[in-house]
């Protein structure tokens, strides 16, 4: 656009510029048409003094056309600036109207669109956080009730081991006073045995040894007296 601008001004600008590249222009064809006039009565007359005069008409219009770089051109320097003023204006017009309120509208939309990409990313990380702080309740209470199921399960277990200890005990000891109770009256029994067997057995030794048989009230106070003097040992 800034461009177009500017062509158009150098094409409006090229007409009163080649206008005005040579104001001596005028000045120099009506002094050529008056020294023409003036040098025509005697043709060798004029032959000889026309030769200087055409020299001078052409020196003349030689400086007349002497070129300036039209910017520099002081006599080009109100259009230039009216000119100046008037691309100026429409540019700012162009760019108040078209291409600022555009801009404008881009860095709006590029900054609502950056509004909601980080208040998207603060609710997602708002959402993590959440879910981050439910995991790690959640964790925590799954622990506590593992060791409080951990807890009441050892307290059980060992409730009951020593139940179990406790009854295995009791029935050992019941079995045991039990085995000493046989143990006992195996023990008086064998020794009632012991009694008959060792009455018996002295009947057949004082039998064997003096030929007559004792009576049998004499052995078993004997064999008692032995019997006696042997628990006391």
């Amino acid at each position: 656009m800034t461009v177009a601008l500017a062509m158009t001004g150098a094409v409006l600008l090229a007409a009163p510029l080649s206008a005005a590249s040579d104001p001596a222009a005028p000045a120099t064809l009506v002094a050529q048409a008056a020294q023409g006039d003036h040098a025509q009565p005697s043709h060798g007359q004029g032959t000889h003094e026309g030769a200087p005069g055409a020299a001078a008409g052409h020196a003349e219009e030689g400086h007349g056309k002497k070129s300036h770089f039209p910017p520099f051109d002081g006599t080009t320097f109100a259009s230039q600036l009216l000119w100046l003023v008037l691309s100026f204006g429409l540019l700012y017009l162009l760019m108040s109207r078209i291409a600022l309120p555009r801009i404008g509208r881009i860095l709006e939309e590029r900054h609502d669109r950056i509004a909601d990409d980080l208040e998207e990313a603060a609710k997602h990380k708002a959402e993590s956080e959440a879910a981050q702080a439910s995991y790690e309740k959640a964790l925590a209470e799954a622990r506590a009730k593992a060791n409080s199921i951990a807890g009441e399960t050892r307290n059980r277990l060992a409730a009951d081991s020593d139940a179990n200890r406790k009854a295995l005990e009791a029935e050992l000891a019941d079995k045991l006073a039990a085995a000493e109770q046989r143990i006992a009256s195996t023990k008086t029994e064998a020794l009632t045995h012991v009694k008959g067997i060792a009455v018996d057995a002295t009947n057949t030794i004082v039998n064997t040894l003096i030929g007559t048989t004792p009576a049998t009230a004499d052995v078993e106070q004997a064999v008692d007296g032995a019997l006696a003097r042997k628990d006391a040992a």
